[in-house]
């Protein structure tokens, strides 16, 4: 009988972090052009699709865009949470393959976020002066709230709660940044320390700006599929050994628990379908659009107590050469964050188990986490991902 085991045969990235020669769908026909060629397959042999854009959500996004690409599918996902649609994505998939609803699927995103601002400001993503504020946001954009502003409530919380720091958020900062300065494509690669975060310019109290993600472009690609399929393919095969999502809210003023994400349903859901402990894990590749999002990440996956997580993190363990190294390839913090981040953290896991991350190799990485946010730490992804077939 055939083995069904989901596995991530191929990975590819679009051009980062600038790239003011491609558009939105380009960034996704690159990324999946790269992806084909690491794995060994022909885009014919894809009959399974999911994608998410970065661009103004519509309802027709996986449908068009699968047009655009030329993927003659028998199933498609367009399912939209906003950062970790990637995770929830490789969720879906998993169980696709396993009921034998596909055989090959790919994964693709794209985002011309950081050239659009000099295109056309206001629209695809920007809401402009006078642009109607849709659905349940309406009654909380009269206060003037901001992005960063949801973020700020989170962190301020959890130091009200808990005595976390400013220095300890920054430590956060100082770890990606020091996994960037090994990656020559990352946005930002410049040494900083915890007096530079501290130092830098305040966006909304207590975040920093270095406590904030970057604005880049980019796009990713990865396919799924069989391990009986995977025998033929160039890459050792990477398991998806377990995935699992969760939402609590989507609007900041419906989130029951400032401190705490969905993550601690997910994220142990998704430890145990892997046979895994925390302890087991060999890398963290967690959604940083902001410090705090790492942190409370951290602390409902069990990493750490809930409130532990600034003492946690101030040890040091999560640069480069500690026990738990975070965001290897400079992470959204200082590498790349075109809008939506969930598929990079697949894609860096995935150069981690294959060995293949370089400089910024983990020494003997055999388990590897990846955790999604979308919307204000709303919807949350989590997948483990293991080398070979398991």
């Amino acid at each position: 009988m055939a083995d069904r085991t989901p596995v991530i045969v191929g990975v590819g990235l679009s051009d980062y972090p600038v790239a003011p020669h491609l558009d939105e769908p380009q960034h996704h026909a690159l990324a999946m052009q790269r992806a084909l060629a690491d794995s060994g397959l022909r885009k014919d042999e894809i009959d399974g699709y999911m994608c998410a854009g970065g661009g103004t959500p519509s309802v027709d996004a996986a449908a068009s865009m699968a047009e655009y690409l030329g993927i003659r599918h028998r199933w498609l996902d367009g399912t939209m949470t906003g950062g970790s649609a990637f995770e929830y994505f490789t969720q879906h998939a998993v169980a696709a393959i396993g009921k034998g609803l596909c055989d090959t699927v790919l994964m693709t995103y794209g985002s011309d976020f950081l050239s659009r601002l000099g295109r056309t400001l206001g629209t695809k993503g920007f809401r402009g002066a006078g642009e109607r504020t849709p659905g349940p946001a309406q009654f909380e954009a009269p206060y003037g709230n901001v992005l960063v502003g949801n973020y700020a409530m989170v962190a301020q919380r959890h130091m009200a709660e808990f005595g976390t720091t400013s220095e300890q958020l920054a430590e956060i900062a100082v770890a990606v940044r020091q996994h960037a300065e090994m990656n020559p494509l990352a946005r930002y690669r410049d040494p900083i320390t915890v007096d530079d975060v501290l130092g830098s310019r305040m966006v909304a109290d207590p975040l920093h700006l270095l406590d904030c993600c970057a604005v880049t472009d980019g796009g990713g690609a990865v396919i799924i599929t069989t391990a009986e399929r995977a025998r033929d393919l160039p890459h050792v095969p990477v398991s998806v050994l377990g995935a699992a999502a969760a939402q609590t809210h989507w609007n900041i003023s419906q989130l029951p628990d400032f401190t705490r994400s969905a993550v601690a349903t997910c994220g142990p859901e998704a430890l145990a379908m892997a046979g895994v402990t925390v302890a087991d894990i060999d890398t963290v590749q967690l959604y940083d659009s902001f410090t705090i999002t790492v942190l409370v990440i951290l602390e409902d996956m069990g990493f750490c107590a809930k409130g532990e997580g600034g003492p946690f993190v101030a040890s040091g363990l999560l640069r480069p050469g500690g026990a738990l190294p975070l965001n290897t390839d400079g992470g959204g913090l200082s590498s790349c964050h075109p809008g939506m981040r969930g598929i990079f953290l697949l894609i860096e896991a995935v150069r981690q188990l294959r060995h293949d991350a370089g400089e910024a190799q983990v020494p003997g990485c055999e388990v590897a986490l990846a955790v999604g946010s979308g919307g204000m730490m709303s919807c949350m992804g989590a997948v483990v991902l293991g080398r070979g077939v398991r």
